[in-house]
């Protein structure tokens, strides 16, 4: 792993992050009158931080912005909602994943392979 691939996997957990809070909300506001719901960007800001160096990434912030009035309706659609939630916990669970997984490898690495 590369000094680059630790701040790439934190901001990416960031916006995940981030993005989780927005469905919590966009999910506890769906019935509510002339909510219009969240959304959080930052995979295409982060992606091209990375080919920048690690100054860049270390600068990437997501972006939170209110969707657009959706034409069918005026109400949040829960089950996209759901879905979105389902999607960015399998994200997160998978980049945690990988980092626990690259630092065992530093551990086994330190210790001398004991």
């Amino acid at each position: 792993m590369n000094a680059l691939t630790p701040l790439i996997i934190a901001k990416a957990l960031d916006g995940l992050t981030a993005r989780a809070e927005a469905s919590a909300a966009n999910i506890a506001n769906a019935s509510s009158r002339n909510y219009r719901p969240i959304r959080v960007d930052f995979e295409a800001k982060l992606r091209a931080a990375a080919e920048q160096g690690a100054t860049a990434v270390t600068a990437v912030r997501h972006d939170t912005t209110a969707a657009a009035i959706p034409a069918y309706g005026t109400e949040t659609r829960v089950d996209l909602e759901l879905a979105t939630a389902s999607a960015t916990s399998m994200r997160y669970a998978a980049l945690v994943d990988v980092l626990g997984r690259e630092m065992g490898l530093m551990r086994a690495a330190l210790a001398g392979g004991r």
